[in-house]
């Protein structure tokens, strides 16, 4: 998915992507205050890694954090609250035909978010639910 950012002034969580299509920044220019990068890796997923958002003395900190970790539950239980992935894939431009740079990735993120895919076997889910095709002898 990418690097995510926190606004710290109201708590919105968007990615790169989505600010560099909004004119917040680009690929070598991080977009302005209040916006903060969250520290992860910068292909995370939010299939395996949960956005997590406190407020702290008047700003807003986001974490991002693996879901099977053990800090994942530790910080739901000193107040860090996730952030769905239907939030983070809501921001953008007011009309969805603005969205052509964003279109695809909130595209995935929504089908990810539909997805059935829980009751899978982790190698199900690592091909986003659909079983793998048989091997042509």
């Amino acid at each position: 998915m990418g690097l995510f950012f926190i606004d710290t002034d109201s708590g919105r969580v968007a990615t790169q992507r989505q600010l560099t299509f909004a004119g917040l920044g680009d690929t070598m220019t991080p977009p302005p205050r209040p916006w903060h990068q969250i520290r992860g890796s910068g292909d995370a997923s939010t299939l395996w890694y949960a956005v997590l958002r406190k407020q702290e003395r008047g700003i807003w900190l986001g974490s991002l954090v693996f879901r099977q970790g053990d800090h994942y539950p530790l910080l739901l239980s000193r107040g860090w609250d996730e952030v769905s992935v239907e939030e983070i894939a809501s921001f953008g431009p007011a009309t969805p035909t603005s969205q052509e740079g964003i279109g695809d990735l909130d595209d995935a993120i929504q089908a990810l978010a539909a997805a059935e895919i829980s009751g899978h076997t982790p190698e199900l889910r690592a091909l986003g639910g659909q079983a793998p095709r048989p091997a042509d002898d």
